[in-house]
């Protein structure tokens, strides 16, 4: 949705002279992205409330709504919530376009439907508040007292249990969860002119503040209310995706385990290449046939190993790297910056194009260089995937070559 949905969605808005370049229609294809995505939502949501919840509930966790909270529990929400969400909760009242907030790419709020309780001045309001799920646990666990149980609430019923304890003045009517989706393409008008690096660099700064390409909501939400948000955050009906109560799922990863490890998969080690990751040289074994990896069911090490060896080898003269995506921590770019101070002739090209790694790669690339590395960056219209690297050592006085191709 921040790519491929939010180009569709820009051609859908695009004038006739734009059209007229392309062999389908944008909105047509828009639609039947929505329809096929609600689908699936429909599914997720069917199988997580007939099936999940009911299995969790059989091994003695229970998601528990914020309507049934026990008197300890109400007191314990409510000091969680004055300690913890508080300083992070950044509750607005909305004015329609005149106080508009700025909502967060993939970020969770709650929208309030408020009514004043001066029954001299009635008023209604509307509001917007943040749940903070990434400073906090989404899951947090509730006391029990002395039963076995393990219960849980979810974040967002924290918030909206003990929204009113920010909203002194007012009666929550409704609380309805939404999420914008902003357009994180990089709109660079012109590859082949000016530096490209420059302008690449640019656009990383735009891509967090990018147009709303989606805005999910509670598909319980009432159409006036619903109406009132498209009005004032400036969202089309093509943008929109009803949801169930509770978004951003992959948030259920880190669902506590409490320790029932027989709830669990069992972890699945990757295979060892002993020849490989036991051999005194690398290249030897290399050397007597090549070597097929399946990753990830294959041990990476082995791959590690390669770059390491070559690294501190003697014998190694060049090492030549294409790099695509590149972790955080990475123990093959700290190789190559050790095979600079052992002396080898380094150059790498590295892809500032890799969509939504293309920060980390700057960053890498001007690590490299001050390390002495050669490094070389994308090229206009053209876009690098493969992961390739050749090394070069000399063998009884002659040149060996070594390849890794991913």
């Amino acid at each position: 949705f921040r790519i491929r949905v939010a180009n569709h969605r820009n051609l859908a808005r695009a004038d006739k002279s734009t059209l007229k370049n392309i062999d389908f229609a944008p909105d047509v294809v828009l639609r039947e992205i929505l329809k096929i995505a609600n689908k699936q939502q429909e599914e997720f949501s069917l199988i997580f409330d007939k099936q999940i919840r009911p299995e969790l509930k059989k091994n003695g966790i229970q998601l528990v709504s914020w309507r049934k909270l026990t008197k300890p529990q109400i007191e314990f929400v409510d000091t969680y919530f004055n300690e913890y969400l508080l300083p992070f909760v950044q509750p607005v009242i909305l004015a329609g376009k005149k106080i508009k907030p700025f909502l967060n790419n993939g970020a969770l709020y709650l929208a309030l439907h408020l009514h004043s309780k001066d029954a001299l001045k009635p008023v209604s309001e509307y509001a917007i508040v943040k749940i903070p799920s990434d400073h906090l646990s989404r899951f947090v666990e509730l006391p029990t007292g002395h039963t076995r149980s393990k219960q849980v609430l979810m974040l967002d019923d924290a918030v909206r249990h003990s929204v009113r304890l920010i909203f002194p003045g007012y009666n929550i009517l409704d609380s309805y969860s939404i999420k914008l989706t902003r357009d994180a393409e990089l709109y660079i008008d012109d590859e082949y002119s000016g530096d490209l690096l420059a302008k690449i660099k640019k656009s990383l700064t735009k891509r967090s503040i990018g147009v709303a390409s989606r805005m999910i909501y509670d598909r319980g939400m009432p159409k006036h209310f619903l109406q009132y948000l498209m009005d004032v955050f400036e969202i089309d009906q093509l943008d929109l995706l009803p949801e169930g109560r509770y978004h951003n799922n992959p948030d259920f990863f880190k669902f506590p385990s409490f320790e029932m490890t027989h709830l669990k998969d069992p972890v699945l080690s990757p295979v060892t290449i002993d020849e490989l990751e036991d051999a005194a040289s690398i290249f030897e074994k290399i050397g007597e046939k090549d070597k097929l990896l399946h990753l990830p069911y294959h041990s990476y090490d082995s791959v590690i190993k390669f770059f390491e060896n070559a690294a501190i080898d003697p014998d190694v003269t060049h090492i030549k790297i294409i790099q695509y995506r590149v972790a955080k921590v990475s123990r093959i770019m700290g190789a190559i910056k050790d095979a600079v101070k052992n002396g080898k002739q380094v150059s790498t090209f590295i892809e500032v194009k890799a969509r939504f790694d293309e920060e980390a790669n700057l960053k890498w690339g001007e690590e490299l260089e001050n390390a002495g590395v050669t490094v070389y960056y994308s090229m206009p219209g053209f876009k690098v995937h493969s992961k390739l690297a050749l090394i070069r050592r000399l063998e009884d006085g002659m040149p060996n070559l070594y390849a890794y191709l991913g």
